[in-house]
């Protein structure tokens, strides 16, 4: 642990421990949180980026707020489905959602049937930045970026297709630029999470999906089930450094996108609870074997934040790179 993460981890330490809601028995009396399991909402299947980094979190924020933190897959819609069990659920601090700008941002301003919209949510801090990749079936005759572009623009009458977590996904825009921007023909293909997707690249269903980052790619790259062709990013962590930046490409070098992700409520959460709930997201953040994990799983992972404002703040960035992205491919909200 460096001398600043040291001196941020003693920092939380102090306010977990001499928070006035830890100060008496007759503070939690008034309004003891949390006195039974929370619940984490991943809005995909078991298996995905998604779920994994949910369960390392769970399983630290648990053991800082001493109750069981039960992860609840609910997959399906873009995250709609699982958007949407959040906001049903009591805004009480007990339903805390594993987000990201898919489904907070992207979502309700993209999809029609949404009925919610991204100040629905209020986040609670942000956690990491994935990394996203491009994988290819086995037997797909390129192995680099730029060879995929020069495959799809000769197969224009029968176009590569690309698999996804669902329609409107920043990896289903990402797919609509990229094609529009190198002058080839590429077919969205969604599923309903980022687990299927993988099985449906590596059992040859598609022929490229773009999904952020496992360390199963490796294991499945090794046994020849598919090839990681390229990151989309401009750096990556150290556990990473054999993929392929998108620099490296001849073509779009400058083709690069990550997506942040963060821990949302449900908007009208009080707010010493929302409190209690992000130092707990602090720890888990400022623990060295957690950050390895997460590292080791393609995630850049955010500093801790101390405060709704600079949560605030955050939120506010990530509405701005959404509608930022939605321009690029000249896409407008839903009325």
């Amino acid at each position: 642990m460096t001398a600043t993460h040291r001196r941020q981890f003693l920092q939380y330490a102090s306010l977990l421990t001499g928070a006035p809601w830890l100060a008496t028995p007759q503070a939690w009396a008034a309004d003891a949180y949390p006195t039974k399991p929370l619940s984490l909402v991943v809005p995909y299947p078991a298996g995905g980026a998604s779920d994994t980094a949910a369960r390392i979190f769970g399983e630290s924020i648990g053991k800082s707020l001493k109750q069981q933190v039960v992860v609840e897959n609910y997959g399906g819609g873009t995250g709609l489905i699982g958007a949407n069990k959040v906001l049903s659920a009591q805004a009480d601090g007990y339903t805390f959602f594993h987000g990201s700008i898919n489904e907070v941002f992207l979502a309700p301003m993209l999809n029609p049937s949404a009925r919610y919209t991204p100040k629905d949510f209020s986040l609670v801090a942000p956690i990491s930045e994935a990394h996203i990749v491009l994988l290819a079936r086995n037997g797909l005759q390129a192995d680099s970026l730029d060879k995929v572009i020069a495959l799809a623009k000769q197969s224009s009458a029968k176009p590569l297709t690309y698999a996804t977590v669902g329609i409107d996904s920043i990896y289903h825009l990402m797919g609509e630029a990229l094609a529009a921007r190198v002058g080839a023909s590429l077919l969205h293909v969604p599923y309903k999470g980022g687990a299927p997707a993988l099985q449906g690249v590596a059992g040859g269903e598609v022929d490229l999906a773009i999904l952020p980052y496992q360390t199963s790619f490796d294991a499945m790259q090794a046994q020849g089930r598919l090839k990681i062709v390229t990151s989309f990013s401009k750096e990556l962590p150290a556990p990473l450094a054999p993929v392929p930046l998108i620099s490296q490409s001849q073509l779009v070098p400058d083709f690069a996108y990550t997506i942040s992700g963060g821990y949302f409520v449900k908007q009208g959460c009080p707010a010493e609870r929302v409190s209690i709930l992000r130092n707990a997201i602090g720890a888990a953040l400022l623990s060295p074997d957690i950050r390895a994990r997460l590292e080791a799983e393609g995630r850049t992972v955010a500093q801790p934040i101390d405060s709704q404002a600079a949560a605030n703040q955050v939120f506010d960035q990530y509405l701005q790179r959404v509608a930022e992205l939605m321009r690029t491919v000249g896409r407008k909200p839903v009325a």
